[in-house]
């Protein structure tokens, strides 16, 4: 085992002493030491209700006839920080959710490990971690939220509170429903309820293999998550066992697996930075225009919030990943999955309960994936879009520049009803360098489409998306801004042509233009000077490489 260079041989007595002074007992030391990476967290609705699944993973590797150690990790929730200085910070979080999991595992040589994990950064900062090891992992993600409810009306996060505001603001509904929508729409536990960034990487997470069936869209509250819970401590038993390591099963063919899977989800666009991020660690390349050639395949098969109506609760009901695999059969690849089974046996026996929400390939509800790679004069190296939340009537657009240097700027002019139909909403120095960090950018968003300008605004940016962002909106321009990149030398009253369609992305300025302003533009000061974010701004890399590292 592992584990034995801290717990056997003469030379070992003191390591020893200290394991007995956790409380263990002499035959404890023949067991299989298994590490369980837990972001429980009071602060973040996904992960608060993880203390309950804690014992039924510690359940599930006793049984199996391990030890098990906790350990946490930190995480950060992209509603409560965003909008502010805290949303600078989420995006790092992933490198250092990845680099603490892998310390604690190598410092204690662990045998096997299960990642407790459920919200945005921390399921990609575990899976990067567990690619990273290349040990026997298993991930558990703790669920989705049950839909709130408000006189008689399902609620999800964003569009009844973050597009709510926008709403307030138009004065379609006045304080008192604010409230009211502000109380209901998240009832409980469970990462929030559309396919959002959380829920659509747990999803991810599944149909890569790295977690059990069923395990994505099983509630938070439910039993069923009890019983997979246990059931995931048992089985690191058996991957400890046949030593089945992570890299193992997170092979390019599960990668392109995922990311066919993320098109028929219509999935949020951040998982072009985490697949990329964690297909790194796994030795794997995994370039953009992959994503779209994937896109141009595969066409969407599901409409969860925010671009449809349904709820991950729904998709459960519907017959969850297994049931989407069934649909996605012959478009996928036959990896190896965590439960022992190849990816297509686990497809077969997939049942759809209802077409209406997991549809065919031959009824999709749309003939491309969900997400769309644009390239052009405003976007050399890419740029990301969920085409499926833009109305058909969005796809095409051209308007004219209203620049910002930051979210708060924008923010500022929306809220004073500065912006206009026609107009496309330029947000730069947003990042991963440049924020740093890389921030979401669902408030202007949301409050856009709630004051009716959904279809009638564009924004674009080097910055990035929540999952619950819908309308013309582009994301992860690169190269950005504060390397840059040609979104540095927009002006004011610039023509920017978006053709989703078409896949461009272009700034309409007279030959030599863009280069003239390239000789006068100079390197900014960074906005944040100190901490960890003064080392993540000179350390990250392009967001069209998944913001890793360089």
């Amino acid at each position: 085992m592992r584990s034995d260079v801290t717990k056997k041989g003469v030379e070992r007595a003191p390591h020893r002493a200290l394991l007995f002074g956790t409380g263990l007992r002499k035959k404890d030391f023949s067991k299989p030491f298994i590490g369980v990476a837990t972001s429980f967290s009071d602060l973040i609705p996904g992960h608060v209700g993880m203390r309950d699944l804690e014992r039924w993973i510690e359940r599930g590797i006793s049984v199996g006839g391990g030890l098990p150690f906790f350990f946490g990790i930190p995480g950060v929730c992209d509603g409560i920080a965003m909008g502010h200085q805290g949303m600078h910070y989420s995006l790092p979080t992933r490198e250092l959710i990845a680099d603490a999991v892998e310390s604690v595992v190598m410092a204690h040589a662990f045998d096997g490990l299960v990642l407790l994990t459920n919200c945005d950064k921390i399921t990609p900062g575990m899976l990067m971690a567990a690619a990273r090891l290349d040990i026997p992992c298993i991930v558990v993600t703790a669920g989705p939220m049950l839909s709130g409810r408000y006189k008689m009306k399902k609620l999800s996060l964003v569009r009844d509170t973050f597009e709510a505001i926008g709403r307030f603001k138009k004065g379609e509904i006045d304080e008192i429903e604010l409230e009211n929508l502000t109380i209901e729409a998240c009832p409980g536990a469970g990462s929030c309820q559309g396919m959002y960034t959380a829920n659509t990487m747990s999803c991810l997470t599944e149909v890569m293999g790295m977690s059990l069936p069923g395990c994505a869209t099983a509630l938070a509250v439910s039993a069923k998550k009890k019983r997979i819970a246990q059931e995931s401590g048992e089985k690191i038993m058996e991957l400890v066992r046949k030593n089945i390591t992570s890299r193992m099963i997170m092979e390019e063919e599960n990668f392109r697996n995922a990311i066919r899977a993320d098109m028929a989800l219509s999935g949020s666009t951040n998982t072009a930075l985490h697949l990329t991020a964690i297909a790194h660690e796994a030795g794997i390349k995994l370039p953009l225009s992959l994503f779209d050639e994937i896109s141009r395949q595969t066409p969407q098969l599901t409409s969860l919030r925010p671009g449809g109506d349904y709820f991950m609760e729904d998709l459960d009901d519907a017959g969850g990943i297994p049931g989407l695999m069934q649909s996605l059969l012959t478009k996928l690849e036959n990896g190896l999955t965590v439960s022992g089974e190849k990816v297509k046996e686990l497809a077969k026996r997939g049942v759809i309960y209802s077409r209406e929400i997991i549809h065919s390939l031959e009824e999709p509800v749309f003939p491309e994936g969900g997400i769309a790679v644009l390239f052009g004069t405003l976007a050399p190296d890419g740029a990301v879009v969920k085409q499926a939340a833009v109305s058909d009537k969005a796809k095409r657009f051209k308007g004219t520049a209203m620049v910002f240097d930051s979210e708060e700027k924008a923010m500022e002019a929306i809220l004073k009803n500065q912006i206009k139909k026609g107009d496309v909403v330029v947000i730069r120095y947003e990042g991963p360098q440049g924020g740093p960090g890389m921030r979401e950018m669902l408030l202007p968003t949301s409050t856009l489409v709630g004051m009716g300008l959904g279809e009638e605004v564009a924004l674009v940016t080097d910055g990035r998306f929540s999952g619950g962002t819908r309308g013309p909106c582009i994301g992860h321009i690169s190269p950005e801004a504060a390397a840059g990149g040609p979104i540095a030398l927009v002006e004011d009253n610039d023509e920017i042509v978006i053709d989703i369609p078409a896949r461009k992305l272009d700034l309409n300025l007279m030959p030599g233009e863009l280069e003239e302003r390239g000789r006068l533009w100079q390197v900014p000061e960074p906005k944040i000077k100190t901490g960890y974010l003064k080392r993540y701004a000179r350390l990250v890399g392009s967001a069209s490489t998944g913001a890793i590292f360089r």
